[in-house]
């Protein structure tokens, strides 16, 4: 990833524990929720929303890609993270994109914040079928703003990095550019039917024991490697955070095996409290699947600055799940998000050793060593071409696999410190 900011909110603690919902229907490219009254959300379950908004020119110049559009402040349906797409998941976005939003408890408006530009840095391998289903679009990073109600954007672009101008006017902006505003909606309640709740738990907790052997990868060389696993940790799962399993597609994707965990930051910002982070969750998980036109939420984890441990992509927290988050390394490895943005800010403790005790369970049920190193196969991206065989370390930042600056500059100083202390967690 490349430019970080921040958004709206202060601090406390959130851990309500699932087991996701049976796969339902697939996902709309976008939707907005049905017009309520306070008093009607008060009462029912609001499932949330996207609006999407066309960008115009902002000069004189109307052309199509002209190098600066965005939208005027206006009133709009309320909202809490907001980012910009555009046609095609190719074509990079090189410039700035600002955003200025009304907070709805205040009425105040806050000043311009910076997006990341995102340039294609998460995505499916190229190639797979989730690249290649004919609704990804190019992005943004997201940016959680907070409850908001007004909103005001603009996009100026540059020139693209190591090219020279050539007239007046900077590199044109991507095509179809578009304002996406989204609303979390409130979690679903838990179920009526008190059988179909024993039945699908709504706490995974932290397990001191090794897995069940229903949970065991299927493999007997894993089995045999799981006393160097480290103890389960708690974890948030889908129904915890209150995924709607509407959104993404149905059925699930697996990779053969999980031998690197990539760490990431999801550049939303650190002004949230950690009892919003659901609601952050279920916005990126949107932003994901209805705005960028992903299969389902691109992290197979996310981690907040307290501590907890979330499920991401869908399909059991104890397989290897086929994400979204490293464009060209998504085959036998995990992607981890730490909710943040952490260039200048250094994550906190409870992050560090959350990202530890995830990792020491899960790349230990593959035999893995949190502090060794291991080879996978470049899918192709802007650091190693498609087919090289790539050594890197079993806990590695984004940027090892991609020319980024994810997950930024703080975070990827602390890996380390999260390589000896999975080690420890293993019995190593």
């Amino acid at each position: 990833m490349r430019g970080f900011l921040a958004s709206s909110t202060g601090v406390t603690c959130a851990a309500a524990l699932a087991l996701p919902l049976a796969p339902p229907a697939a996902a709309a490219t976008s939707s907005t929720p049905p017009a309520t009254s306070p008093t009607a959300r008060s009462e029912a379950h609001a499932p949330g929303g996207t609006q999407s908004l066309r960008l115009a020119p902002l000069a004189r110049d109307r052309a199509p890609g002209t190098a600066e559009q965005g939208l005027r402040r206006q009133d709009v349906r309320q909202f809490s993270l907001v980012g910009v797409v555009w046609d095609s998941p190719a074509t990079e976005l090189h410039g700035r994109v600002e955003v200025r939003t009304r907070a709805t408890a205040t009425g105040t408006w806050s000043g311009w914040q910076e997006l990341e530009t995102h340039n294609a840095d998460h995505a499916a391998d190229p190639g797979a079928p989730e690249s290649a289903s004919g609704r990804v679009r190019g992005a943004t990073a997201p940016l959680w703003v907070g409850e908001s109600d007004g909103v005001e954007v603009r996009v100026r672009a540059s020139d693209a990095p190591g090219t020279e101008r050539s007239g007046p006017a900077a590199a044109p902006l991507p095509t179809g550019l578009r304002l996406e505003l989204v609303d979390p909606g409130e979690a679903a309640p838990p179920p009526t039917n008190r059988a179909r709740s024993e039945a699908e738990p709504s706490v995974l907790p932290a397990r001191t024991a090794l897995p069940a052997r229903t949970e065991r990868p299927a493999r007997a060389a894993r089995q045999r490697a799981e006393p160097h696993a480290g103890a389960r940790p708690a974890i948030t799962t889908r129904r915890g955070w209150g995924a709607d399993e509407k959104l993404r597609e149905k059925g699930f994707v697996y990779t053969k095996k999980v031998k690197t965990a990539f760490v990431h930051h999801s550049a939303t910002g650190n002004n949230y409290r950690c009892s919003q982070a659901p609601s952050v969750i279920r916005s990126i998980y949107r932003y994901h699947v209805n705005s960028t036109g992903w299969r389902d939420l691109g992290y197979n984890f996310l981690v907040d600055k307290c501590g907890n441990i979330y499920e991401g992509r869908a399909g059991g927290v104890s397989k290897p799940v086929l994400g979204a988050h490293t464009l060209g390394f998504n085959a036998n490895s995990m992607g981890i998000a730490v909710l943040g943005t952490y260039s200048s800010k250094k994550p906190s403790s409870a992050a560090l050793k959350a990202i530890a005790r995830l990792t020491a369970w899960k790349v230990g049920l593959y035999g893995m060593n949190p502090r060794g190193k291991t080879y996978l196969k470049s899918g192709g991206g802007n650091l190693y071409r498609k087919g090289r065989k790539v050594r890197l370390n079993v806990i590695s930042g984004h940027r090892d696999g991609f020319a980024t600056n994810c997950p930024g500059k703080q975070l990827y100083a602390k890996l380390d410190t999260a390589r000896s202390k999975a080690a420890a967690y293993q019995g190593r």
